[in-house]
């Protein structure tokens, strides 16, 4: 692709569209960023909207193509494995690999997202414009207009629109506005839960009050907490519980209600956590909901990245890991395409797949992480994955494979993990689980046997 054909404009000044955006600036394209927030690097905070992300190979591999990789890694925490959290306070450590270096890293959203506007500024001083909305596009996206709190316009024509604009997309609403002569397929999913925030402070003398370098779950069954370590020794816990029922947002109307039942089920974090009751009323609380569509581009004007494109749940920490993933996809397209048209043709028919699959994969982790991880069954399923990978380094459990092997699609890990996952949850039922090397041999012989099928 020649990098004097168009203007791009990026919609969106988030994780997505600053990578976006400051990868083809490095590629010498004439590029702007139009974010309808403030900036973040001179606003505070806003209090419950700061989970924390997992970075994970998918994810690095494309900051590394922008030279961010390794500044970003120093400030963030590695996490090997999830700390399982029962209601009798006993705890069950479950390794996410036994490989050396296989481990996901906890980020700061702020801290990634500042880097990514302080890297564009540098490149290019003027490029991010803030508080600045997609308000119209026209003439079937040759015209596309923002507009500031004031109503001041900036129009561009003819330009190549590079929709990041989150999972509330105008750019994917108009497009969907344009059927049904345009055939665009939408459709939402909201889950039935909302998340909290609350934070779990260093202890008095510092340190951290959890051990700092794994995930904490407190799975409750049909609902849970988890926590991530932060690099100021702190935590950032997350609560998910459904909307209605007993344990429900609904119930939780008062102080004394939530603290009986914080105390009912989470005893142990309970004296770690500040002030609960101020972080649980005061914080917003947060929706889940995942996006697909179909195709992710409009003729040879318009393309949707990210969430826009494919927002998902965060439970399989892939979400911005698959919208960074995009981006790597986009700049090698740009290496075989000299045309636009022809780019968004391809990206849309590469991605998706792999974007449905992410959005699928991550309601299962929900499941399993809310229901699963406690159960017996699952445990033994784990423990042996996890002597599989220790005797044949060429075996991955499905989260393995979505997590640590980026070099295979997402839609791959998932019909490759399904059919592992459903093999081996079997065999732990039945209590036909290998015991000689020559049974575990066997069971791996029979795994492979199923992942060289063709047509995944």
């Amino acid at each position: 692709m020649k990098t004097d054909s168009r203007k791009v404009v990026v919609a969106g000044g988030g994780l997505v569209g600053c990578l976006t955006a400051l990868r083809l600036l490095q590629r010498g394209f004439d590029v702007s960023v139009f974010e309808q927030r403030e900036d973040m690097r001179r606003t505070p905070i806003r209090a419950g909207r700061s989970i924390n992300l997992a970075l994970s190979p998918r994810g690095i591999r494309a900051l590394a193509l922008c030279g961010l990789d390794e500044a970003l890694l120093s400030q963030a925490i590695a996490m090997k494995g999830r700390l399982v959290h029962s209601v009798d306070g006993s705890v069950q450590f479950q390794p996410y690999s036994v490989r050396p270096g296989d481990c996901i890293h906890s980020i700061s959203r702020r801290t990634l997202n500042c880097t990514l506007l302080d890297a564009i500024d540098a490149l290019k001083p003027g490029a991010l414009q803030f508080n600045q909305r997609l308000m119209r596009i026209e003439d079937e996206g040759a015209h596309v207009v923002f507009e500031d709190a004031l109503g001041h316009a900036t129009e561009f024509r003819d330009s190549i629109l590079i929709a990041a604009d989150g999972a509330g997309s105008a750019a994917r609403k108009w497009m969907l506005s344009r059927t049904p002569g345009f055939h665009f397929n939408y459709s939402q999913h909201f889950q039935d839960y909302g998340y909290k925030e609350l934070t779990i402070a260093p202890r008095p003398g510092g340190g951290f009050a959890l051990q700092g370098d794994v995930l904490h779950i407190w799975p409750r069954g049909h609902f849970m907490m988890i926590a991530l370590p932060n690099p100021d020794e702190s935590f950032t816990a997350t609560l998910f519980l459904p909307y209605q029922g007993r344990e429900g947002f609904n119930a939780l109307d008062t102080n004394e209600r939530l603290l009986v039942f914080m105390n009912t089920y989470f005893p142990d974090a309970m004296g770690l956590i500040e002030n609960p009751e101020v972080d649980f009323f005061n914080n917003p609380t947060g929706y889940l909901y995942t996006v697909k569509c179909n195709p992710w581009h409009y003729g040879e004007r318009i393309l949707l990245i990210g969430d826009a494109a494919h927002a998902i749940i965060p439970f399989y920490g892939q979400g911005m890991n698959c919208g960074f993933e995009d981006v790597g996809a986009l700049d090698e397209l740009l290496d075989q395409f000299d045309d636009w048209p022809s780019l968004f043709t391809a990206f849309s028919t590469i991605r998706k797949p792999n974007g449905d699959a992410i959005a699928d994969l991550a309601e299962d982790n929900f499941l399993e992480m809310r229901d699963k991880v406690a159960d017996p069954v699952f445990q033994k399923k784990r423990k042996l994955e996890l002597r599989l990978e220790q005797a044949f380094p060429q075996y991955y459990s499905k989260y393995s494979m979505v997590t640590f092997r980026p070099d295979l699609s997402y839609y791959s890990a998932m019909v490759k993990g399904r059919r592992q996952d459903a093999l081996l949850m079997e065999i732990c039922k039945t209590g036909l689980i290998p015991e000689t090397d020559v049974q575990l041999q066997a069971l791996f012989t029979r795994l492979q046997e199923m992942n060289n099928r063709t047509g995944d």
